[in-house]
């Protein structure tokens, strides 16, 4: 009877996303293409902004030329560079409070997929100064517009800079709060690829595991449309045919700005479509332990559609004849087999591990109950699963 509301829970979401108002980030692209920022910036008339990034990110210089740049314009900045690698209420507050001080006007997201959820949690906040981030946890709880937010991603994983979706981690209970609001889209994305040829070689296959999760679980899902469909498969297809070369080979522009494609048409998909367990799962794994979030999803991953069985066997098909392995006359099992043990050869191969190390035990009763409650009847999967299924799911993936 539960799967039943369910379905219908997802069914009635579905038809109401139809109607709500979307909005698609205005995207800029290309080599060195982050110098246009900060006359952007100057032209949309905002004189002050924060720039919301990480400790290493701003230790190593990668902004320096967009700091320039605003300095050149006449635009005034300050830094935000405390973000956590898994963004908490705290982080935004901070910042928060770093903005209203100093009156900026605008906000720039620089980094991976945790500063732009930053960015856009302190947008939230100053949406709805009354509502804290705990009262906007959930769907459509912000409802107002945010100021203007920059998103330039330094990583081609989260698709963060396309997607409705900030995820903020509460430290006092490790538990993930993920806020969705078509309000949260950034209004502006660069996709640089210059920005990401730095990666060591564990992130970039981190964080392009991230995104392929991001467009399968976009696609195999019972909320996925056209256009969602088609973003999927051209995320998949990209990152198949890139994300080993740009392990193996940081230096490939090409190939980065590839990667940075797929990252944000996956993004654009699941923003629709929705995710699943799989990111159910690794959100408990980041909120307990600070597992990064693209290396639980690329652990996960294999796990959870083995685990779905037959119910996955007609999307994973069609995946595979996208990235064309195997025979065009194996069944819907053989292919679906076949897409599972590629995804299983992209970890192998690029050493990401098949477990999570540091898994306690008595962690996993409480782990469960928070997965199934983020993913139940919120996600559109195509098999939905009992306490007692993820329960299992966390025995295979502890080390």
């Amino acid at each position: 009877m539960y799967k039943l509301y369910c379905r219908i829970y997802q069914y009635v979401f579905k038809m109401v996303f139809y109607l709500l108002p979307w909005r698609k980030p205005e995207i800029i692209e290309g080599v060195d293409s982050v110098n246009y920022l900060p006359k952007l910036i100057k032209d949309i008339d905002i004189d002050k902004v924060i720039v919301i990034t990480g400790k290493i990110i701003s230790s190593i210089g990668l902004m320096d030329g967009v700091l320039e740049g605003l300095k050149n314009e006449g635009v005034d900045f300050v830094i935000y560079n405390n973000t956590s690698q898994n963004p908490t209420i705290d982080n935004v507050e901070e910042a928060l409070e770093m903005y209203k001080s100093n009156n900026c006007k605008g906000i720039v997201a620089f980094g991976g997929g945790s500063p732009i959820d930053c960015a856009k949690a302190v947008g939230a906040r100053l949406a709805c100064p009354n509502k804290s981030i705990l009262q906007m946890r959930g769907d459509l709880k912000v409802g107002k517009e945010i100021p203007p937010l920059f998103a330039v991603p330094t990583t081609a994983g989260t698709g963060s800079e396309a997607t409705i979706v900030a995820v903020i981690t509460n430290s006092s209970t490790h538990e993930k709060l993920v806020i969705g609001d078509m309000v949260l889209t950034p209004h502006y994305a660069v996709l640089d690829p210059s920005l990401t040829v730095g990666l060591p070689p564990d992130i970039t296959a981190a964080t392009g595991m991230d995104a392929l999760t991001h467009a399968i679980e976009a696609y195999i899902g019972r909320s996925n449309t056209k256009e969602t469909s088609e973003l999927s498969r051209m995320a998949v297809k990209l990152i198949f045919e890139n994300i080993y070369e740009v392990y193996r080979n940081g230096a490939n522009v090409e190939a980065r700005g590839s990667m940075l494609k797929a990252s944000n048409y996956a993004g654009m998909a699941f923003t629709r479509a929705y995710v699943g367990y799989v990111h159910a799962i690794a959100h408990t794994l980041g909120g307990f332990y600070g597992t990064p979030h693209g290396l639980a999803n690329a652990v996960i991953l294999p796990y959870v559609l083995e685990y779905y069985g037959e119910e996955a066997y007609k999307p994973l098909a069609e995946l595979t004849d996208v990235v064309l392995l195997g025979n065009s006359t194996d069944n819907l099992e053989q292919k679906s087999y076949n897409f599972i043990k590629a995804i299983k050869k992209l970890n192998k191969d690029m050493n990401i591990p098949d477990k999570i190390s540091g898994i306690n035990d008595s962690d996993i009763p409480l782990m469960v109950e928070r997965a199934y409650k983020e993913a139940n009847p919120n996600y559109p999967v195509p098999k939905i699963l009992s306490k007692k299924d993820l329960f299992s799911i966390y025995e295979m993936i502890k080390d």
